[in-house]
């Protein structure tokens, strides 16, 4: 087994000894076999073939009379102990050596013959004895000593009854937690765990007790300098005749391990929460998820939008973008917008780039270190410590996180803030891509608005135009809509959807309503060969790119009448709806999609018909209408009817109502363009 975990047959857990700093081997079976050594053991005597009989993995022992003792041993089950015995023995590295040991030769529990052997190098000892003169009653201490040390060796050793209440002082205890003897007895010695750990090591200790299987635990000990620190707890029950008659356990200080376990955990979950999102804001959040509740009570992230643009002297905007706090612990709000003055302490800290700690009495955090509405929430939830931590991504700062701890919790301190730091570190990476990919989206989006101007204003005629980026992806569409009046009059309304949601996307659909524009002008020709010259054109203009497109022209005829002409190119059929309700998809002029080029040279089709009063022309993207898994038909017939019901609503309300009442995906963004006839006969109703 050698330093392996092991147990004897009669429960005896013998892990318990792997570190102990006296020697310890199981010798079992009536072949008297080396079953068990510990660490101290193979340093003592070097390393000894576990498995072997003793007599051949001692085969250089010179004083052979030991094996007699030990099958005296298993042969009547009394004890055998011997001081400072000569043991003579050879070692590669330095030939025969005589060292001396007091050994301990005890029967251990189980239904196999076993020999429980320890033993402590008492040869300085005994040096230091012979060349001094040493008496018996340095002789009588030497052993004491030894007996002492036969149970666990560790910084705090203890021995409990069968209840799990200590029966003895423990030295170690009373050193490390300044815990006396009366404080420490009985169920005394819960009061020096941490609050929060007593009632669960409590409960774990009792199931291993009733269960008188070995315990094992971390929990937090307050020490004598009023600090907590983790420690490893190990407890093994001791037998006598099959029955449990004490414990022994001892108890070793791990913080260090712990922390850079912990550290090794929260920096895993962090690249975990990092890699299942894909925007900074969502990122950012999950960060905090992860500092609360592990590193603080409570955690917000500000982004700084305008940081990198900002003039020299011009007040900081924080954009407040997550929270996290502790269960039980009230949360501020996830979204809010502050500004600070260029001389504020928060803005100081966000241009130094460097983390700032603070700890203070509890509920009083320093004034104009934080945003105004952290200040408070820290006031209100009683904390004593907070970290400002401006993070950085390619070397500009992005945003500012903000963590504290609260109540009897101990504060904040340097160890915690560099954790911090390095988990911030960790997702660089994957902040600056979405960062980045932010930056690309907010120019997109600036050009997209640009190019979808408010409809013109056209006596006796109404029109309405609405957009709506998709909510699920938060990306920028090509989708676009135009309307101009041209110089003889007519009215040009025109609705498309460039491929892709990108940047790209968003300039392909500048460059297609700008050609288109010049096309319209150039000459008065029907939408469908308008539509086929924007189809040559973009060969070379955007040869790479594809795109729909729906195009409508209304012109007067005469006093009072309307006629409409229109196409639409790999678009959905623009719907007219009636004064009555009654709604027809104009399908007539249907042509293939726009970025086939020379793969199309056939004409495109146009369609006339006259307006009637009342009536309503609505052109739209399919991101009204289309859902995934389902036949583009249904989208149409859904359209179609809820277009009827509001159909007597004035222009602006139809407009929103098919936003609000169909079924919309928010897959993908969406536009729509409405030109509504007047109806002088029938008032609309609201």
């Amino acid at each position: 087994m050698g330093g392996d975990r092991a147990r004897g047959d009669g429960g005896l857990a013998l892990e318990v000894f792997d570190r102990a700093p006296v020697a310890v081997a199981l010798i079992t079976g009536p072949e008297h076999r080396l079953a068990y050594t510990n660490d101290a053991f193979r340093e003592m005597f070097g390393e000894r073939p576990v498995g072997q009989r003793v007599r051949e993995a001692f085969r250089d022992l010179v004083q052979r009379g030991y094996f007699g003792l030990l099958e005296r041993v298993l042969e009547t089950g009394e004890p055998v102990t011997l001081a400072e015995a000569p043991v003579s023995l050879f070692f590669p590295d330095r030939g025969y050596e005589e060292r001396f040991f007091s050994f301990s030769l005890s029967r251990a529990p189980g239904e196999e013959p076993a020999v429980l052997s320890v033993a402590v190098d008492v040869t300085d000892h005994v040096a230091a004895v012979r060349r001094a003169g040493a008496t018996a009653d340095e002789q009588r201490r030497v052993l004491r000593r030894f007996q002492s040390l036969i149970r666990v060796s560790a910084e705090i050793v203890w021995v409990t009854n069968t209840a799990g209440e200590p029966v003895e002082p423990s030295p170690g205890w009373e050193r490390v937690t300044g815990q006396t003897w009366e404080g420490f007895r009985g169920m005394g010695w819960t009061r020096a765990l941490h609050p929060d750990d007593r009632e669960a090591a409590v409960r774990s200790w009792k199931r291993a007790i009733s269960q008188a299987r070995p315990w094992r635990y971390v929990y937090r000990l307050r020490t004598v300098g009023g600090d907590y620190r983790h420690f490893e707890v190990n407890a093994a029950p001791v037998y006598e005749g099959g029955d449990v008659v004490e414990w022994v356990g001892t108890c070793a200080d791990i913080e260090q391990r712990w922390r850079r376990d912990r550290r090794r955990r929260l920096l895993d979950r962090t690249a975990a929460a990092t890699a299942e999102h894909a925007g900074p804001r969502e990122m950012l959040g999950a960060v905090a998820d992860v500092i609360v509740p592990a590193l603080a009570d409570g955690c917000g992230v500000h982004l700084l939008p305008d940081y990198v643009d900002r003039p020299d002297g011009a007040p900081l905007l924080t954009e407040r973008v997550a929270t996290a706090a502790r269960e039980g612990m009230p949360r501020q709000p996830p979204f809010g917008q502050e500004w600070y003055a260029a001389d504020s302490g928060f803005t100081r800290t966000v241009q130094r780039g460097r983390p700032l700690h603070h700890t203070f009495a509890p509920g009083k955090p320093p004034a104009e270190m934080l945003p105004e509405g952290t200040t408070a929430w820290l006031a209100a939830s009683n904390a004593n410590s907070v970290v400002v931590m401006p993070v950085a991504v390619d070397g500009t700062v992005a945003a500012v996180v903000t963590a504290a701890v609260c109540g009897d919790r101990e504060p904040l301190g340097q160890d915690d803030v560099d954790l911090m730091r390095q988990m911030f570190d960790h997702a660089h990476d994957a902040l600056s891509s979405a960062i980045e990919y932010q930056r690309t989206q907010r120019v997109a989006l600036a050009l997209q608005h640009g190019l979808l101007a408010e409809p013109p204003e056209v006596p006796g005629l109404e029109i309405v135009a609405r957009y709506r980026a998709s909510p699920a992806t938060a990306e920028v569409g090509g989708d676009w809509y135009d309307s101009f009046v041209l110089p003889d009059g007519a009215i040009v309304l025109a609705i498309g959807d460039a491929t892709g949601h990108d940047l790209a996307a968003a300039v392909a659909m500048s460059q297609l309503r700008n050609i288109l524009r010049a096309l319209i002008v150039d000459r008065p020709e029907p939408p469908g060969r308008i539509l086929r010259r924007l189809n040559i054109a973009m060969e070379t203009l955007i040869p790479d790119g594809s795109a729909t497109c729906a195009l409508a022209r209304v012109q007067e005829t005469g006093p009072g009448g309307l006629r409409l002409d229109y196409a639409a190119a790999g678009h959905p059929p623009p719907l007219l709806v009636g004064a009555d309700g009654r709604s027809r998809l104009l399908e007539e002029a249907s042509n293939p999609l726009l970025g086939l080029g020379l793969l199309y040279d056939e004409p495109y089709d146009s369609a006339a018909l006259d307006l009637e009063p009342g009536c309503t022309l609505l052109l739209y993207t399919d991101g009204l209408i289309e859902r995934p898994g389902e036949n583009l038909s249904e989208g149409l017939n859904r359209l179609c009817e809820k277009a009827g019901l509001l159909a007597r609503r004035p222009l602006p309300a139809f407009c929103d109502g098919l936003l609000t009442h169909l079924p919309i995906a928010g897959i993908d963004d969406l536009a729509l363009i409405a030109l509504r006839v007047p109806d002088a006969e029938v008032p609309a109703r609201s």
